[in-house]
């Protein structure tokens, strides 16, 4: 399931930054609210999310979703992967037609494309590359600086 890849895709983003080595050591993440649910101020509607996934316990969700991110880990999911992070909605492609249709007209020129087992909705690059191009070159992975080797340096 889409929603599954996603929600393990975003739990290891402080692990893909080199922050942490594991997502559990991020208390501010998704992952810890879901392992270790707060008694008040959750920003996760966990049974929500439980229905959606299919799932009738909670103990059962939260051991599919730390097997998830485990297997995220061992497969993989520390690189970046711009189906996550530059599409406007990924799904089947029932879900991505939906998706076209309740934004009407704001998707038209939007382009469905097939990824990976997979269906992405995003924009088309040739329609900002000339305006965005000089801003967005710094959001490229080989301009990215790990914070743990930037502090290291900065003390050296």
């Amino acid at each position: 399931m889409q929603l599954h890849r996603c929600l393990a895709y975003i739990d290891l983003n402080m692990v893909r930054a080199g922050v942490v080595d594991d997502p559990e050591k991020w208390k501010e993440s998704g992952f810890s609210e879901i392992q270790k649910p707060p008694k008040r101020y959750a920003i996760i509607d966990l049974q929500n999310l439980i229905e959606l996934s299919g799932f009738a316990d909670v103990r059962d969700y939260q051991t599919a979703h730390r097997q998830w991110v485990e297997q995220g880990l061992e497969n993989g999911l520390l690189m970046r992967d711009d189906r996550w992070t530059e599409s406007i909605a990924v799904g089947s492609l029932a879900f991505i037609d939906q998706v076209k249709n309740e934004l009407g007209f704001k998707a038209d020129h939007r382009d469905v494309i097939e990824y990976d087992g997979s269906c992405v909705l995003r924009e088309a690059a040739e329609g900002y590359a000339c305006k965005f191009a000089v801003e967005n070159e710094a959001l490229k992975s080989q301009n990215t600086f790990f914070w743990n080797e930037i502090v290291d340096e900065a003390t050296i």
